[in-house]
C-alpha cells in the first residue's frame, strides 16, 4: 500500500494461496487498486477500493493512472497472455508498477515510463515474472531513484511454486546500495541521481 498526496493506493491484492501461501491477506480499504492481471496472486477482490486492472487512461480525484499492456511470459502472450503496467504520480514522486511483466520492455514502454522515482518490479522468476537478471536489466534501462522488489519467494518451503528468492537479483545488481527497511518506510523527492535497492518484510 502506498499512502501520500492524501490518496491510498494498493498494489496487486492476493488470495493467501500458491507462491502466497501463508501471507497475511490485504483486507482493507484504498482509494484505488491497482492489479496486474486477474490470477489470484496479484488481482483478487478481497480489499475494498476502485480497482483498475484494464489498460487505459485514468484519473481519480485528480490522479492520472497510465496502464499499458505487456506480455505476461516470454513468449509474447501466447501462454499467459498480458499483464497490465502501471504509472503514475502521487506526492510528488513518479511511480511505475510492472506488476506481472516478463518479457524485455519494448521502446514505447521504456517512454511511456520515462524514468520513475519509486520502481515496483517482480524479480522471482518462474513462468510469469522476471527473473533477477531480467529485472536487473530492466533496472539498468530505467534507472529508477529507488526500486521496490516485489513476488520473489520468501520461504523455500513452498512446492506450489515456481518463484526463486530475491538473492539472485541482488547478486545481480550487487554494485548498488540495499536498503533492508522494513514492513514500512517513507520516501521523498530527492535529487540523488544514484539507484538504491528497498527491501520490505
Amino acid at each position: 500500500m502506498i499512502k501520500g498526496g492524501g490518496k491510498s493506493v494498493l498494489i496487486n491484492p492476493f488470495k493467501a494461496v500458491g507462491c502466497a501461501k501463508g501471507l497475511l491477506e490485504p483486507h482493507v480499504s484504498v482509494d484505488v487498486i491497482l492489479a496486474s492481471s486477474l490470477l489470484a496472486d496479484e488481482g483478487a477482490k478481497v480489499a475494498k477500493g476502485i480497482f483498475l486492472v484494464t489498460p487505459g487512461s485514468y484519473q481519480i480525484g485528480g490522479t492520472n493512472f497510465e496502464g499499458f499492456s505487456s506480455p505476461h511470459d516470454r513468449l509474447g502472450g501466447r501462454r499467459f497472455g498480458q499483464t497490465t503496467i502501471w504509472q503514475w504520480q502521487q506526492a510528488g514522486l513518479n511511480f511505475a508498477h510492472l506488476g506481472g511483466a516478463a518479457s524485455p520492455l519494448k521502446g514505447e514502454e521504456k517512454v511511456l515510463i520515462g524514468r520513475p522515482d519509486v520502481l515496483i518490479i517482480a524479480v522471482g522468476g518462474g513462468a510469469k515474472v522476471f527473473n533477477g537478471l531480467e529485472a536487473a536489466q530492466v533496472v539498468s534501462e530505467l534507472k529508477p531513484k529507488n526500486v521496490i522488489p516485489v513476488q520473489y519467494l520468501i520461504n523455500d518451503d513452498s512446492a506450489e511454486c515456481d518463484l526463486t528468492g530475491v538473492a539472485p537479483f541482488l547478486e545481480a545488481m550487487q554494485e548498488f546500495p540495499v536498503r533492508k527497511v522494513g514492513k514500512t518506510f517513507s520516501l521523498r523527492k530527492s535529487s540523488n541521481e544514484g539507484t538504491v535497492i528497498n527491501i520490505m518484510r
